[in-house]
């Protein structure tokens, strides 16, 4: 186990698993974590593949690092910005709703977070957003938590209903590690460990929050100020599990989710194989220049004096006890074209196998990759799998949207009640929306109405919609008159 002490990094410690353990959860995490490391270490481009030692022909070691353009990273990265963005839409039954979550996601940032908590959650697997409450203010937000630090505690095949999540926090300037359980049902029983286990539930169907910290020892810690137990009064889930629309055949039966690029290893190797190999190639096929041992002044002492060049940069050499032909060179051929060739069957192929289709991160005629925007629309590979993906961050965006609402509401705030919830995703990276939008527009008074038409590309509902049309046709009449 990595020790509390490292601050670059946070792995669940013993001493939070053990506590579970006594409570009598089963914890799947232990099963899946050394799949996690390692797609943590792909996305790091860490391990054995990029630093490791070498022999030269005398048997001498020397350590070798390989160049790397984090192709795991960046397939994550991809995902993130095709999937969720600033102009994804939360939509509810009711405008009113709708406009008081879309100032809520505005004033928290949600949705900039929210991208980068994809990113992550496609590359490991797994992640999660979660509420976390501030009484004293009476606020409520909305947290974000990778594969490292999700413990689901209750699940099936319809999902994960309770969870728990481990981070770390600082009191008084010494590191603790604070575990939160989002527990269904209780009652008005208080939470004990005492008995070795959690206490009988009742029927109430409401989500509480238990809070529980350890100092870096693993002694519970009571930091002022923090409830061991709160009622959010939520009947939705105050919490939202997210994975890729990716099988995990890792593991049978796991909550977790499986990296995007899981079953593309080999991919990721060849593109950094091919891009080692392609720098490898520049860098040795610099031009050698060798002079006349003529040449070169002597030291008084008889010997020649030095070439005033670094060990990387020595291009010039002594020819020793040579008269002929004083100044050579020499230029090896470059294999640029072959090695560029390899190098764009590897991306096409980390391309294919991580669901963008084989063209994605194919060259253009500059040797830059193509990005998501000059990527045609017409690439039915990549639209099956955003469509696949969307499902079921469509899920996870709406319960979280539900039960902050609840929440805020249990805390005073005039929420209006928002009925069913839709997510409207943004495609224009990938399709011509702008197109889309024209070809409806004439299709207004023919086969849509124009409340119809700002329903879907202004994420109205029916009444605002109606009424909006009427005020603009009213105003074009006021103003012809």
């Amino acid at each position: 186990m990595r020790a509390i002490e490292e601050m670059d990094e946070y792995w669940v410690p013993e001493h939070v698993r053990a506590y579970l353990c006594r409570l009598g959860f089963r914890l799947p995490l232990d099963d899946m974590e050394a799949h996690i490391r390692s797609w943590d270490d792909w996305m790091g481009a860490r391990g054995k593949f990029y630093d490791y030692q070498d022999t030269d022909g005398v048997g001498r070691a020397y350590a070798v690092h390989r160049r790397s353009i984090h192709p795991a990273m960046r397939v994550c990265k991809e995902w993130g910005s095709l999937l969720l963005n600033e102009k994804v839409k939360v939509v509810c039954e009711k405008q009113q709703a709708t406009d008081w979550l879309s100032d809520y996601f505005s004033r928290t940032g949600f949705m900039t977070q929210a991208q980068a908590s994809i990113v992550r959650a496609f590359g490991l697997g797994t992640g999660a957003f979660a509420l976390w409450v501030n009484l004293g203010k009476r606020t409520v937000r909305i947290r974000h938590y990778d594969a490292r630090m999700v413990i689901p505690l209750t699940w099936d095949e319809d999902g994960v209903t309770e969870c728990a999540f481990v981070t770390r926090a600082f009191y008084r300037g010494k590191a603790i590690d604070q575990l939160q359980m989002h527990l269904k049902g209780g009652g008005d029983m208080p939470f004990t460990a005492d008995a070795g286990g959690l206490l009988p539930m009742e029927s109430d169907e409401t989500y509480r929050i238990v809070t529980v910290c350890f100092d870096n020892e693993g002694n519970q810690v009571a930091p002022p100020g923090v409830m061991p137990v709160y009622d959010t009064g939520s009947t939705f889930p105050t919490f939202a599990i997210v994975k890729p629309a990716v099988t995990n055949t890792r593991v049978d039966m796991s909550p977790y989710g499986q990296s995007v690029f899981a079953d593309a290893i080999d991919a990721v190797q060849a593109v950094d194989l091919t891009f080692d190999a392609l720098i490898n190639e520049v860098d040795v096929s610099k031009m050698r220049v060798f002079l006349s041992d003529v040449l070169f002044d002597k030291e008084t002492n008889g010997s020649s004096v030095s070439i005033p060049f670094g060990k990387q940069d020595c291009t010039v050499f002594r020819k020793v006890m040579s008269t002929d032909d004083m100044i050579q060179e020499f230029a090896p051929a470059l294999r640029t074209g072959a090695q560029s060739e390899a190098f764009r069957i590897a991306l096409q192929m980390l391309g294919d196998l991580t669901g963008f289709g084989i063209t994605y991160f194919d060259f253009d005629n500059t040797g830059y990759v193509k990005t998501a925007t000059e990527v045609s629309s017409d690439n039915s590979a990549l639209m099956r799998n955003i469509r696949r993906h969307e499902n079921l961050l469509e899920g996870m965006l709406a319960g979280i949207s539900h039960s902050v609402m609840a929440v805020s509401r249990s805390l005073g705030e005039d929420v209006t009640d928002e009925g069913e919830i839709s997510v409207a995703f943004d495609d224009s990276i990938v399709q011509d929306v702008a197109a889309e939008k024209a070809q409806d527009m004439r299709e207004v008074g023919v086969t849509m109405q124009p409340w119809e038409y700002r329903m879907r590309w202004y994420g109205e509902d029916e009444p605002t919609a109606r009424s909006r049309v009427e005020e603009l046709v009213g105003g074009k009449a006021r103003t012809r008159s």
